[in-house]
């Protein structure tokens, strides 16, 4: 009988080994999977068996309002990215060419699109004839609509000009604009519910924005090990953006849906059940900024951090997709 060497992957500790993050990938994957089904299937499927009916144009003020947050984050997550690169000692002084003068632009004609139903009753216009643009100074929400307009307008000029960082201001003002739209005054305590907005929407962006830009960074800086240690003070960055998420998110939740009735209501309500697939996303996509921040701090190459954290940028375009719908589903009644 002859004894044949075993060929690599035949021995049995061999066959029972997986690759390593295999679980927690597969975990993720379901986590995303399962918050995506209800937004990707848009606002009719999360209304269904609720009672409750579709408002005119629901879909497409999701989609517009979807653009808009994206368009958002970002130039808010390049300013964010491009001060942490500066303050790296010894930092490559290159970095990725720009995409907010294009984003901003992108950005107002979202905005123009939202203006417009605003211009029209809160329906989706038919027609240029429908829209009543002189309306849109007679009425709160139509003055946030054009403060929105004219930020992104000024925003994409000065992403433009010789000081791109100018634009913080006229993004900041955005931020302001749409946190205000997103409480009218007839709700209860609206400014308590606009702060929360604000810096919800404010982390949100810096989030989402600044990982791409990062990423992004990363990528042109190639085996520098600036990268890492960019990768690593955006960690420690993230860490407080997830927190200040998660306290912001539950406060707001709790403004609309009072504790005694969270559970029923987020599964009997379409704004509940598309808040349920926000938070199981979140779920999945904390788990991947967390895999990336073990793989940053424990492997041999900080940069192998990369992999998870392009998965967590996939994941966060479903939560921004997600919130987009959010925003145009009807607000649970108090009880």
């Amino acid at each position: 009988m002859t004894l044949m060497k075993p060929r690599p992957g035949t021995t049995g500790a061999h066959r029972g080994a997986r690759r390593p993050g295999a679980g927690p990938a597969a975990a993720v994957i379901v986590l995303v999977t399962l918050g995506a089904l209800i937004p990707l299937l848009g606002p009719a499927p999360a209304l269904h068996g609720t009672g409750e009916d579709e408002a005119p144009g629901t879909g497409g003020i999701a989609l517009l309002r979807t653009v808009l947050f994206a368009a958002l984050a970002v130039p808010v997550g390049e300013l964010f990215i491009a001060g942490l690169a500066r303050s790296l000692p010894g930092a490559p002084s290159a970095l990725p060419r720009g995409w907010s003068a294009a984003a901003n632009w992108v950005g107002l004609a979202a905005a123009l699109g939202l203006a417009s139903v605003v211009a029209t009753g809160n329906l989706v216009p038919a027609g240029p004839a429908d829209i009543d643009v002189g309306g849109l100074y007679d009425t709160r929400d139509g003055k946030l609509a054009l403060l929105e307009v004219n930020g992104f307008l000024a925003a994409a000029l000065c992403a433009a000009s010789a000081r791109p960082g100018t634009q913080v201001w006229p993004l900041a003002a955005v931020i302001v604009a749409e946190a205000l739209r997103a409480h009218p005054t007839t709700e209860y305590s609206p400014l308590l519910g606009s702060g929360l907005t604000l810096v919800h929407l404010t982390c949100a962006s810096l989030w989402v924005g600044g990982l791409v830009y990062a990423l992004r960074t990363v990528k042109l800086w190639k085996r520098d090990a600036a990268g890492a240690a960019l990768l690593g003070r955006y960690a420690r960055w993230a860490a407080l953006l997830l927190a200040a998420l998660t306290a912001t998110g539950v406060g707001s939740s709790l403004r609309r849906m009072p504790p005694e009735t969270v559970l029923e209501q987020l599964t009997d309500t379409a704004y509940g059940r598309v808040l349920l697939a926000k938070v199981i996303l979140m779920t999945g996509v904390a788990a991947l900024a967390l895999w990336a921040r073990i793989r940053l701090a424990r492997a041999a190459d900080p940069l192998s951090a990369s992999s998870p954290a392009r998965a967590e940028v996939y994941a966060l375009a479903l939560v921004v997709a997600v919130s987009g719908l959010l925003t145009a589903l009807p607000v649970p009644i108090r009880w």
